[in-house]
This record gives C-alpha cells, sequence and structure tokens, in this order.
C-alpha cells in the first residue's frame, strides 16, 4: 500500500505588492496598488488598499479619483520574476519535491520531512513561512493536506488565519468540504459552477456524494480526478520537472495608444526575445510564429504562419514577425498591444535536416544566441534589444495629437 503523502501549497501573499515592499520597505502597512501599465488596471492591491474598497481589475483613472491617498505603482514583471526564483530557490533547498505552479505558487511535498526536520506538519508548514520572511522578505500562505486540491483549498483559508497556516487533516475534510461552496474549489470555474448549481450542488461535500458514473456524463474524467482529490485520494502527484510548453505566448500594453509602426515592430522584437529565450531556457524550438495587434478599443486582429524548419533564433523569428505584422497593421487605427505567439513546439535535435540545409549557418545562430543569454544572465533583462530604439516621451506628444484626430 502506498504511503499517505502530505502536501503543501505556498501562495505569496499579494505577491507584486510584496515584490515593491522588499524593494522600498517604506511601503509596507501602506495602501499600495501595482498598475499593469502607467494607465492600466490594478493588478495586485495591498492588505490596506483592499480595505479602501479599491477593486482587483479597476482602471487607474477611476481608482486614483476615488482613492487619491493610495500608493500606485507600473510592474516591473521583471524584478516580480528576480524576487520569485529567490522564493523558489527556498523552498528546493527545503524539500527534494518542488513544482512550482506559477509565479507566486509553488507545491511541496511534506512527506517524510516530519523527521528530517524534527517538526509535526503544522510546526513544519510555519517554520518554512518563517523562513521564506527572513530570507526572501516575502509573506506567504500555506494549506498542508493529502492532495494538491485540498492543500489549494487550505492555502485559500490560511490567508484568513493570524498564523498564515491552515492544515486539513482526514478527520476535518468532511467539515471542511460541507463549508466549501463549489466555486472555491481549485478549477471549478464561472461556466461549470453554473452547470453544477442547476444540478442542485451547491457545496463540495454535494458534489462528491454524486456518483461516479454522474461525474463522467456531466463533468467528464476531471470530475471524477476532482472527486478523488477532494476526498483525499492523491490523482496528482508533486513532481520536479518543468514541462515544456505547447507553445508560448508574450504581450503587454504599451503603455500609451499609438499607431506608429516602427514603435509597434520595436515592441514586437521584445517579445520576441523574451520568448526565445524561454524556448532554449526548455531546450526546444517552435514551428509556428503569430502576431497579435489589440486595438484602442480592444478589437484583436491576428495571423499566423507556419514555417519549413523549427527554430528558436530571434533575428529569424523577428523577420517572419515583422511581415505578419505588415498583414494586420493598419496606420489609420490607434493600437494599445502587441504580442508574439509561438506554436507548434518540439524537442530540440528532432527536426530533420534539409539536404541542402546550412550547418555552419546554424552553428552561427546558435552561437550568438548562446552569446545573447549570456550577456543577459551577467548584465541583466534586455541587455540585449533587437529591432530600433525609440524614445517614449517622443511618441507621446506625437500620439497626443493622433489622439484629438482620432476624436
Amino acid at each position: 500500500m502506498n504511503k499517505q503523502k502530505v502536501i503543501a501549497l505556498v501562495d505569496c501573499d499579494s505577491f507584486f505588492v510584496s515584490c515593491e515592499q522588499k524593494r522600498n520597505p517604506k511601503l509596507k502597512k501602506q495602501p499600495v496598488c501595482i498598475l499593469s501599465n502607467s494607465e492600466g488596471c490594478v493588478i495586485s492591491r495591498s492588505k490596506e488598499a483592499k480595505k479602501m474598497g479599491i477593486k482587483m481589475g479597476e482602471p487607474f483613472f477611476i481608482a486614483k479619483k476615488e482613492h487619491q491617498k493610495a500608493i500606485y505603482i507600473v510592474a516591473d514583471h521583471d524584478y516580480y520574476a528576480k524576487v520569485s526564483n529567490e522564493v523558489m530557490s527556498i523552498l528546493k533547498d527545503f524539500s527534494p519535491y518542488v513544482q512550482v505552479y506559477s509565479i507566486d505558487e509553488a507545491f511541496v511535498d511534506f512527506t517524510g520531512l516530519t523527521k528530517l526536520y524534527k517538526k509535526n506538519y503544522y510546526s513544519l508548514a510555519k517554520y518554512l513561512k518563517l523562513k521564506i520572511q527572513e530570507e526572501a522578505d516575502i509573506p506567504v500562505s500555506i494549506g498542508v493536506s493529502a492532495t494538491k486540491t485540498l492543500a489549494k483549498l487550505g492555502s485559500d483559508k490560511a490567508k484568513y488565519k493570524s498564523d498564515g497556516v491552515y492544515l486539513i487533516g482526514k478527520r476535518k475534510i468532511i467539515k471542511e468540504l460541507k463549508n466549501t461552496r463549489i466555486e472555491e474549489i481549485w478549477g471549478i470555474g464561472h461556466r461549470l459552477t453554473t452547470r453544477l448549481k442547476q444540478n442542485g450542488i451547491i457545496t463540495a461535500e454535494e458534489l462528491v456524494q454524486k456518483q461516479d458514473k454522474w461525474l463522467d456524463s456531466k463533468i467528464g474524467i476531471h470530475g471524477l480526478e476532482m472527486k478523488h482529490e477532494l476526498t483525499g485520494r492523491m490523482v496528482s502527484p508533486v513532481v520536479n520537472d518543468e514541462r515544456i510548453p505547447k507553445s508560448i505566448q508574450n504581450t503587454r500594453a504599451f503603455g500609451i495608444f499609438t499607431s506608429d509602426f516602427n514603435f509597434i515592430k520595436n515592441e514586437l522584437n521584445k517579445h520576441i526575445h523574451t520568448s526565445c529565450r524561454k524556448l532554449r531556457k526548455y531546450e526546444t524550438k517552435c514551428l509556428q510564429i503569430g502576431v497579435m495587434l489589440r486595438t484602442k478599443d480592444f478589437r484583436v486582429f491576428s495571423t499566423s504562419q507556419d514555417l519549413l524548419s523549427p527554430t528558436d533564433f530571434e533575428l529569424e523569428i523577428s523577420n517572419i514577425a515583422v511581415e505578419l505584422l505588415k498583414e494586420i497593421y493598419n496606420p489609420n487605427i490607434l493600437y494599445r498591444s502587441t504580442g508574439v505567439y509561438l506554436g507548434k513546439i518540439g524537442e530540440q535535435g528532432t527536426e530533420q535536416l534539409s539536404l541542402y540545409s546550412d550547418t555552419t549557418l546554424e552553428t552561427k545562430k546558435k552561437n550568438l544566441a548562446k552569446c545573447f543569454d549570456n550577456l543577459e544572465s551577467k548584465f541583466g533583462k534586455n541587455i540585449i534589444q533587437t529591432g530600433f530604439h525609440y524614445k517614449k516621451e517622443k511618441l507621446q506628444k506625437k500620439n497626443d495629437i493622433s489622439s484629438k484626430d482620432n476624436k
């Protein structure tokens, strides 16, 4: 019989805000909001900002008007990724089995660690929380249980506990399911919530009481797995390996509205470079390139192209992406963002060499890409930029005129 596993979910509290408070301790215990861009929306809030009534996703111009005493900071995703790596490194030193789930969440296998650290599971979680706070200066909430789904539920409840830790043991499972609404369950979205409520299922307890045949017919295999996980039978173990993504997407709002092709091309090249770095990190290549443009009024235009041979080289991808950009670009429209999509991703080295392929050129590309990555590792992200440089201040003046013309 397999030994019962004990899994923890470590969730960084208001992560983007916590990162800014780590960088500037004067921001602690202040109403802080992180914005998607200079004129964007709120994407992270401190407890103090939440108490003021600032809503998640609220546009900056509304929040600023109604809550002038709050502090608004534009997101610095590169810095947040760096802090995330600090936290994840602490977790990986703590346990041999850690699965990074997102930039601010990770599953940690606690099984057997009570003997190593000579602490029970509750004390172990408190110790890990304190360790992260002291070494990375990031507050976290930790849920501990027998499965990922229950650990996730525990971490959500831990945010409302003074010590930031919540255990769901075998004896507590039934009680917890009784008091848990189905929309609180990890993996149940708005549509599924509506469908389940239409069938009279309001709580997690009512969900697990359904027969397997019913769950399979209404939800599919996901429903059966959910039932097992909620009743303490692990379906998804903690795995160390980072799985190669099926696709990579990179997009970000400009922070201004523009119809300047060269500026848009430059922003697109930044996304391409970031995506290619990720391809090389996983030692893989793509066979499909897609480009997206989002207009001022949120309309989206996109197009894509399949490649004859896989690549992970930004200059090669950029040449194709710029041509795709030209296909969907309209100089008479103001745009708010652009993005790149790299699809049909497969393992590097699995591609067949063309009879006429230039192996010398491929080696040069590989060496140049390696040089890009080494320089960025040493001097920081975006030390190498493809495309051409464009001053945003100059562009802003130009677009102020353009915006008036489009009114």
